[in-house]
């Protein structure tokens, strides 16, 4: 499995720090840029998420059709050009251009999906912590140089170095990741119907917790580096030291969560937990009266983010058919970059307008609201899967496989020579399974 992946993890990698150095200087940078003022920089920070928002289906959907490294590699290009338009931005609306354009490049479900292709759904969850882990670490450097290197250089020079790991990530691309495997389906390509995906109650439920918790990551960047430097008088170039901190605690607390949350059976458990402790951090930073105290209400919110890694796109991951996995991860980064740019937006406005203790506690109502979404949750721990070699069963009675209570899907890999069954345990078993296909 880790052969198979960490060319496509170098590859997340390299896109998540390109979008992540920017993130701890980018509001301090925008707020003093000609024209700015800070619900302006709120839509600019947020801005790529709008149109990561818009195409991530239609990217998702192409990768279903025309293969998913050609579609990685158009929405590497857009984002490179993107990153361009924003190093050479001299007021906020090039680089609110520039940010959008960065966003049109809209490759995380596709991403995302090639590794749901290439390992088997009982590892997947170890899949996406490794991924995960591989985030953290490049958000870790990202808080380390991002801030020195904006503070010291210039952060028009930061968005150049982005454009180089986007070529970086195209190069390995093409000459490390596996292909995927060849899989053929009962069903027809062309009939993908997005409504069918949308009434999935808990793939949307999924999808409601991506928003929102994007959205709170997106506040947070907002408001960190600007009250930090407003309010407590930190220069941009130090705030690597606000950061690692939190992410140290983050990446520490990643493994257990994604151990008792696929391996106990508790991802609702902990998607609830990471909740309540986002609102424990926006309490903390809400009322801090001084950076020390605000810095521990940082650190809670990068513990809570970070349980929820490893669990979400694993989770969201379960629930679409194979056919469809593309279309109904593209849909749910969709509803994630609709929380980014709602956060941006939103946190622009009320810092403007109000001051943290508002939005403090609209976080606060918000997350209650959230944890009662979370509890109603399916955890799809009763589907289980079947892989079968062809040469032990008989191919042809596999198209009457539905005939059996519980058969969820079927579907053949070509490439390995195994028929792969999805069934509910509660329903069905593997040995009346394997008695039929013999």
């Amino acid at each position: 499995m880790t052969k198979k992946i960490m060319p496509l993890n170098a590859i997340i990698g390299l896109r998540f720090m390109g979008l992540f150095i920017v993130l701890p200087v980018l509001s301090v940078y925008a707020l003093g840029l000609k024209g700015s003022n800070e619900f302006l920089v709120g839509i600019t920070i947020g801005g790529y998420a709008l149109t990561q928002m818009l195409l991530q289906v239609p990217f998702g959907m192409l990768s279903d059709r025309i293969g998913r490294k050609i579609t990685i590699a158009i929405g590497l290009c857009i984002f490179i050009i993107g990153s361009i338009i924003c190093a050479l931005s001299g007021d906020i609306y090039m680089l609110m251009l520039g940010r959008f354009i960065q966003g049109a490049g809209a490759i995380g479900a596709v991403a995302i999906a090639m590794i749901s292709d290439l390992v088997k759904e009982e590892v997947r969850a170890k899949a996406m912590a490794m991924m995960g882990g591989t985030i953290a670490l490049s958000f870790a450097l990202s808080m380390m140089i991002g801030p020195l290197i904006g503070g010291y250089w210039g952060v028009d020079k930061l968005f150049y170095i982005v454009a180089i790991f986007s070529i970086l990530a195209i190069i390995v691309l093409f000459t490390k990741v596996q292909d995927p495997p060849k899989i053929s389906h009962s069903y027809d390509n062309s009939e993908i119907r997005l409504l069918e995906i949308m009434q999935n109650r808990d793939l949307m439920k999924m999808n409601i917790t991506n928003m929102l918790q994007k959205g709170m990551m997106t506040l947070a960047f907002l408001i960190i580096p600007i009250l930090m430097a407003k309010q407590f008088g930190w220069d941009k170039k130090d705030l690597w030291m606000v950061y690692m901190p939190a992410m140290i605690f983050g990446i520490l607390a990643m493994a257990p969560s994604a151990i008792i949350g696929e391996k106990h059976h508790k991802a609702k458990e902990i998607l609830m937990f990471g909740i309540l402790l986002f609102m424990i951090s926006y309490a903390i930073m809400g009322y801090a009266h001084s950076s020390t105290m605000f810095i521990v209400g940082v650190v809670v919110f990068f513990i809570g983010f970070n349980m929820h890694e490893p669990l979400m796109q694993s989770m969201a991951s379960k629930y679409p058919r194979i056919h469809q996995k593309g279309t109904a991860l593209g849909i749910f980064n969709s509803f994630g970059y609709m929380g980014t740019f709602i956060g941006g937006v939103f946190g622009g406005y009320f810092l403007q307008n109000y001051g943290m203790k508002e939005i403090a506690w609209v976080v606060i109502i918000v997350a209650i609201l959230w944890l009662f979404l979370v509890a109603s949750i399916t955890n799809p721990r009763i589907n289980k899967n079947l892989y079968l070699s062809f040469t032990d069963i008989d191919l042809d009675k596999a198209l009457n496989l539905h005939d059996i209570d519980g058969i969820i899907e079927w579907y053949k890999n070509e490439s390995e020579s195994i028929l792969i069954v999805k069934y509910n345990s509660l329903d069905t078993n593997k040995e009346e399974i394997e008695n039929f296909l013999s």
